[in-house]
């Protein structure tokens, strides 16, 4: 398998560095990807924004609306892009289009898949780790199930703090890590909260943290935060 998994928050140019390096990489050989805009409503403009910003890696993205089949244009693709948005949404339009099986089938096979926040989310078993408002209903929450392990993209360590002005005041809502322990009251799968600007590549194996750092939830143990290049198995446990 060959997965590149992003949180995100690629406002600074090293960061936008680090994504068109690592796509290029991720993509080597590869003439053109389908990209999945379905976590936008509108699917032709941001498929042109990531073609845009994407550019520089030299990577031919191609929208899966532009084709009449999207279960088809999976089939064929050589590679694919699910992009970042409201994850609610992808996965409604990821289940009513049918591309659930068959993303994960080819993945499987060898076929290179990249996603970034959203499309990072979708690639854990379900898309229960998101941050997102449930604007719509998906009739599952079940997702790619392509790496066994859950992904909180964004994630932040500690407490928000707000702005007013010159002088700081905390906001007082819950943290990420709160979010994260509401999930294994439920669930007993680990989460690796991404930090902005990380990446983790997934080879089936093994998991690299590049870019940033990631913190690892796991049911009853205190959450630990990892630097990058460090590499994890399938449990989220750290392989030294």
């Amino acid at each position: 398998m060959k997965l590149l998994l992003g949180s995100g928050g690629l406002r600074s140019p090293e960061r936008q560095q680090l994504y068109h390096d690592e796509m290029s990489s991720h993509f080597s050989g590869v003439n053109e990807i389908v990209f999945i805009p379905y976590a936008s409503s509108n699917h032709e403009r941001y498929t042109e924004r990531i073609k845009a910003f994407s550019q520089p890696s030299g990577v031919n993205i191609r929208g899966i609306q532009s084709f009449e089949d999207p279960i088809q244009a999976i089939e064929q693709a050589e590679g694919i892009y699910v992009g970042g948005g409201n994850t609610f949404l992808l996965t409604q339009e990821l289940h009513r289009n049918g591309l659930i099986e068959i993303v994960r089938k080819r993945v499987a096979e060898g076929m290179p898949y990249m996603g970034v926040s959203a499309g990072a989310n979708v690639a854990s078993p379900t898309m229960q780790t998101t941050n997102d408002m449930p604007i719509v209903m998906p009739s599952s929450f079940e997702a790619f199930d392509l790496i066994p392990f859950q992904i909180n993209p964004h994630y932040h360590d500690g407490t928000i703090w707000m702005k007013e002005g010159d002088t700081f005041h905390q906001h007082f809502g819950e943290t990420r890590a709160q979010r994260i322990s509401e999930f294994h009251e439920q669930n007993d799968v680990p989460v690796m909260g991404l930090w902005e600007g990380a990446f983790i590549r997934w080879d089936g194996v093994l998991a690299t943290l590049i870019g940033g750092d990631g913190t690892v939830f796991k049911l009853g143990l205190e959450p630990v935060t990892y630097p990058q290049g460090t590499m994890f198995d399938c449990d989220l446990n750290p392989q030294i």
